[in-house]
């Protein structure tokens, strides 16, 4: 698939500062400037961090009130249950206040909605199961900000509610003895991006102070903190940053029994790095609401004992390897649909149904769908007398707005820019499909079906080396608002020992200039024709370090090659 390339600048003025400041590369100073990283005190605070970082819990809107309501609960003996969503955010946040809260009071207990049979956030019949157990004050987790009918059906039962969540709040909110969300407009807390997880540690930090319990009564769940960071896909700038640095170092050096027990059955031997965690361990939580029950995955995670927590991971392992073979027999068949749809090369959306496909992997699917055919794109299966599905985006497309566009077809939707679900009547389909396609290709632009690779810079050949790339190192944790650098080099040739490794992959050989440089591509076949050409061409790459026998090398992770125009 033919890809856009977008190369980023960075403000000319701050770069020069930067370089007089810290005396570097000044690409390494263009890619601090495009972080928002412009004086020697924030790169300082960029390539150190420190938990000092961290902002005062104390600053977030009702952290007082939430810190007495539960110094209130364990003096009484009251009885508090931990509610939080089925995803990686939702059960660490579960886990992680659970454990903490056990160290303070004997009743507790937690609570996870089935994914299927109560949906997102708090339920109903959750309400209900803590009415009948006689619990008093209940603490939503990763959910609850957008429950105010079922927070006040629980207020006329007698029962409180602290909810500690992220997502954007509505104009009216429940009626909680306290919110803790950092994004209501009348909060100051000076980070406005945690994750669920991340609200769920202001409130332990802000407790353990309280009760003058040592740092590690808190820090010790750091790494279920980056886990959640990681699988949320929340920005890793400011206070995520500190965080998600201090959370991997963790997972590193000492991690908790569930988490080492997912790695170990994920196979994960080497340094673990964010990325780790968003591809190896985070499915396998996940795979737990996905096909079955999510209480699993907070089982696993407060599990002390190592033997055990292999056990539950081995159940979650089970659940994963299920979700893949669904996953991947749903792709093969949403494929041969939207194949043998004559129209389909012709339309700006793809959606595709059967009322078979498991739909705890429908969403899984619509991304991989994007992945070979670049549109905005729904799944659907059948769930009782409906149709239920999840929507994808392609970079830079409202699909929340396309949906409200179809809302006439629709019993049901909920989403955001870049994804969302939908429920509606079997006979509604037909018509929803014409007016989807509509509402796509009336605001869609070629550019946004056309996939893009933002560059951060050019980087010739020879700047390529060990100290450059060990600043590089130092940026880590990637990801949201903090990516890896992709770079680009011009006019590259081919210096006669690049071929195709397992008929896939090419090994790279280039040079530019006196200097050479090695890399591999993965899964660009189609390409060696043109490298072999003689002709020069652009690469587009991330920088990897190569070790062998025991010599390390900086080596190329090519992304993308096209002619040099």
């Amino acid at each position: 698939m033919e890809k856009r390339w977008n190369l980023i600048s960075a403000d000319v003025n701050h770069t020069r500062a930067l370089q007089d400041a810290l005396k570097i590369h000044p690409i390494l100073c263009e890619l601090l400037a495009q972080r928002g990283i412009t004086d020697f005190e924030a790169a300082k605070k960029f390539f150190r961090p420190s938990l000092e970082h961290l902002h005062s819990p104390w600053l977030m809107k009702d952290m007082r009130k939430a810190v007495d309501r539960v110094n209130e609960a364990i003096q009484k003996n009251q009885k508090i249950l931990v509610f939080g969503d089925y995803d990686v955010d939702g059960t660490t946040s579960v886990a992680t206040l659970y454990q903490f809260l056990k160290q303070l009071s004997p009743n507790i207990d937690y609570y996870i909605p089935h994914r299927y049979k109560e949906g997102y956030g708090v339920s109903k019949i959750g309400i209900d199961f803590a009415k009948e157990n006689e619990f008093d004050l209940i603490i939503s987790v990763d959910c609850g900000i957008k429950s105010t009918a079922l927070i006040t059906y629980a207020k006329e039962l007698g029962m409180d509610f602290i909810i500690c969540d992220h997502h954007l709040p509505d104009p009216i909110l429940p009626p909680a003895i306290a919110i803790l969300n950092a994004k209501q407009t009348d909060c100051n807390y000076p980070y406005k991006e945690l994750c669920g997880c991340g609200v769920v540690f202001k409130l332990i930090t802000a407790l353990a102070e309280d009760h003058q319990l040592p740092a590690e009564s808190y820090l010790q769940y750091l790494d279920l903190v980056a886990t959640a960071i990681a699988a949320d896909i929340v920005p890793i700038t400011d206070e995520n940053r500190t965080l998600a640095f201090f959370g991997v170092q963790k997972v590193n050096e000492n991690p908790s029994p569930g988490l080492k027990a997912l790695m170990e059955l994920a196979k994960q031997t080497g340094v673990m790095r964010i990325t780790n965690l968003v591809f190896a361990v985070a499915p396998r939580i996940n795979a737990a609401g996905r096909m079955d029950d999510a209480k699993k995955a907070v089982q696993l995670f407060i599990e002390q004992d190592y033997e055990k927590a292999l056990a539950f991971g081995s159940i979650l392992q089970q659940d994963n390897l299920d979700r893949r073979e669904a996953d991947t027999t749903i792709t093969e068949e949403a494929l041969a649909q939207i194949e043998n749809d004559p129209l389909h090369s012709s339309k700006k959306s793809s959606v595709v149904f059967q009322p078979h496909w498991h739909k705890g992997v429908v969403g899984i699917v619509a991304s991989r769908l994007i992945e070979k055919y670049y549109k905005p794109t729904i799944v659907l299966t059948q769930s009782g007398e409906v149709i239920t599905g999840s929507a994808r985006s392609v970079n830079g497309f409202n699909l929340y707005e396309a949906l409200h566009a179809c809302r006439e077809h629709l019993l049901g939707y909920g989403g955001h820019f870049a994804a969302a679900g939908m429920t509606m009547s079997v006979d509604a389909l037909d018509g929803f499909k014409i007016a989807f396609e509509e509402a796509v290709a009336s605001r869609i632009t070629v550019d946004q079906l056309t996939p893009e690779i933002a560059i951060n810079a050019a980087l010739p050949l020879d700047d390529i080396g060990l100290q450059f790339y060990n600043i590089i190192a130092q940026m880590e944790p990637f990801g949201p608002e903090n990516m890896r650098p992709i770079f680009i080099a011009k006019a590259v040739y081919d210096k006669g020992y690049t071929k195709l490794v397992k008929e896939q992959h090419i090994s790279f050989n280039v040079t530019q200039g006196k200097t050479n440089v090695r890399g591999i591509g993965y899964n660009m076949p189609e390409h060696m024709k043109m490298i072999k050409s003689g002709k020069p061409f652009d690469l587009v790459f991330q920088l990897q370090l190569n070790e062998w026998q025991g010599n390390q090398s900086v080596q190329m992770q090519v992304i993308d090659v096209k002619p040099t125009s």
